[in-house]
């Protein structure tokens, strides 16, 4: 007879009370080992390493995989108890983190994040990122800079600076992944908690401050008017809205608890 044990984070594990098989049973592999061996090794042929951006092929075929992972294919059951113990910080649940996996071309996180728990505005430096909503209700804001071209400026100054909008929305799981890039797809985002959710990160390469990967924080500001008439007409025709970012230091909320990662674990393979 087997009984389910919780811990505070929310991962499953089996306990065997009673023994009443006369005959040695096979181990099997946990399925969610399996996709998590083939989402890694997927990364591995996707991520080629700084300076680069996966192709639309590989694109796809990582979203195909993340499309169908879900909580228990890393150890996650569907009722985390860790949401249920998060002292406020200023208002906000703390937000905990917990690292899978993690090279010098990718890394797989997952974040914890109860009612009403926030990731702030930040950015994702010369990076693509691929996110999947495991658990809850969630609200995305994203941006992306106005003019592309002048993205490294406005990460240099501490003059607001235009963007724009590119999600605005609800998600609630299971869901598609996401895909942000860049210079586009919402580089810029926010996660805020509805119910307490659970989210998969995959970022290639994953921040590093050595190699000018920082971690950018912001606070956002309705555009009601855009610099120019003939910009604002293309606005009001596509249906475009804007915001003006301003750089601003790490808050408080964006302060996490990082905790060990208890599900399946990845073998690692040469190349």
């Amino acid at each position: 007879m087997l009984e389910h044990r919780r811990d505070t984070v929310g991962y499953v594990h089996k306990i065997v009370r009673k023994k009443k098989f006369k005959r040695k049973m096979k181990r099997r592999t946990p399925d969610g080992s399996v996709t998590l061996q083939r989402l890694y090794m997927s990364c591995r042929e996707v991520f080629k390493g700084p300076g680069t951006v996966p192709s639309p092929a590989d694109v796809q075929k990582l979203c195909h995989i993340l499309d169908g992972v879900v909580p228990e294919d890393f150890g996650l059951s569907r009722d985390l108890q860790f949401f249920q113990t998060k002292a406020a910080v200023k208002g906000h649940p703390r937000v905990a983190e917990a690292t899978i996996y993690s090279c010098k071309n990718f890394s797989l996180c997952l974040f914890f994040l109860p009612a009403s728990g926030v990731i702030p505005l930040h950015n994702h430096p010369g990076m693509t990122v691929f996110s999947k909503l495991l658990l809850g209700t969630m609200h995305i804001k994203a941006y992306d800079w106005a003019d592309p071209l002048s993205s490294d400026l406005a990460e240099s100054t501490s003059k607001p600076n235009l963007a724009r909008l590119k999600a605005d929305s609800i998600f609630t799981a299971p869901c598609n992944s996401s895909v942000l890039y860049p210079t586009s797809g919402g580089n810029i985002h926010e996660f805020t908690a509805i119910t307490p959710c659970a989210v998969l990160d995959v970022l290639g390469p994953p921040y590093s401050g050595e190699d000018g990967r920082d971690c950018s924080f912001y606070r956002d500001t309705p555009c009601l008017d855009l610099p120019n008439g003939g910009e604002r007409t293309m606005a009001k025709e596509e249906g475009e809205r804007y915001g003006w970012l301003e750089e601003i230091e790490m808050p408080e909320e964006a302060r996490m608890d990082s905790i060990p990662y208890l599900g399946p674990q990845i073998i690692e393979t040469g190349r």
